[in-house]
């Protein structure tokens, strides 16, 4: 009886680590290719307002993070760098900077929402028409699946 409750215990284990492992490399395997280093130094290039993801913020960790310079024009909002795989990330505008899931949380009806991030190499999302960067201080990567904070950056 001990051998049965262990095995199925085990069982249960690797079942779980499996679909855990599964969620975090999914995204990785399905993921596009970013774009072009060179088409994103161009987009760079023509940015009212530049910032910077680090990995080294309050809310982020070993598996939730940015690095990168961040660029925004009135068109595009561009990222040359790296993000943490991992699935469903929307990009925001936020009104002042956060560091945290907490602190976005109390902020997220005053945010914007941008688009989505499809790519962890590089990213270029399109601004809508009646976004204004001005309106806002900081671009935040958000997991909207697991309400995770990935990275922020200041920007003005």
């Amino acid at each position: 009886m001990r051998k049965i409750v262990l095995s199925c215990l085990s069982h249960a284990a690797a079942i779980a680590i499996g679909f855990a492992a599964g969620i975090y490399v999914l995204p990785i395997l399905i993921a596009p290719a970013g774009p072009a280093s060179t088409e994103v130094q161009s987009l760079q290039g023509q940015a009212r307002f530049k910032g910077e993801f680090r990995r080294d913020l309050k809310g982020s960790d070993l598996l939730h993070w940015g690095e990168g310079t961040v660029s925004l024009s009135k068109e595009v909002i561009s990222h040359m760098g790296r993000l943490a795989p991992g699935p469903d990330y929307k990009l925001y505008l936020v009104p002042e900077f956060v560091d945290s899931r907490d602190a976005f949380l109390k902020l997220k009806a005053s945010a914007l929402r941008v688009g989505d991030i499809k790519t962890f190499d590089n990213f270029i999302v399109p601004l809508s028409a009646g976004a204004d960067p001005e309106k806002f201080n900081t671009v935040l990567v958000w997991c909207e699946t697991f309400s995770m904070f990935i990275t922020a950056a200041k920007y003005r």
